[in-house]
C-alpha cells in the first residue's frame, strides 16, 4: 500500500468521524428522574429543563429550580471534558474534535 492510497484511506475514515459526530451534535437526548426531565443535545449543551409541577412548591422556586438545575448541568459537562482532557493527555486534543 503506498503512502497516497494510506492518506485517502485516513482522510475517508475522518470525514465518517465527522459526519457521524455531526449528526451526534443535531440529535436530543432526555434524560430523566422522578422530578426533573432534561433535554441535552450531542454536544452536552442542556436545552430544556422540565420539573414536576405537581410536587408542592411555589412557581417561583421552580422557575429559580430550573435555571439552576441548567448552570449545574451545564458546568458537570464541563468537568467532563477537563477529566477526559486530564486522562488522555495529548490524545484528548485529537480526540477532542470528534466529542
Amino acid at each position: 500500500m503506498n503512502l497516497q492510497s494510506l492518506m485517502k484511506q485516513a482522510q475517508s475514515m475522518q470525514n465518517k468521524l465527522l459526519n457521524a459526530k455531526n449528526e451526534i451534535d443535531k440529535k436530543e437526548f432526555t434524560g430523566t428522574s422522578e422530578l426533573v426531565k432534561v433535554t441535552m443535545n450531542g454536544k452536552k449543551q442542556l436545552l430544556k429543563v422540565n420539573i414536576d409541577k405537581n410536587k408542592n412548591l411555589d412557581n417561583d422556586d421552580f422557575e429559580i429550580l430550573e435555571d439552576m438545575i441548567i448552570l449545574a448541568v451545564n458546568d458537570a459537562a464541563k468537568k467532563v471534558d477537563k477529566e477526559i482532557n486530564e486522562k488522555l493527555g495529548s490524545q484528548a486534543g485529537d480526540l477532542s474534535s470528534f466529542m
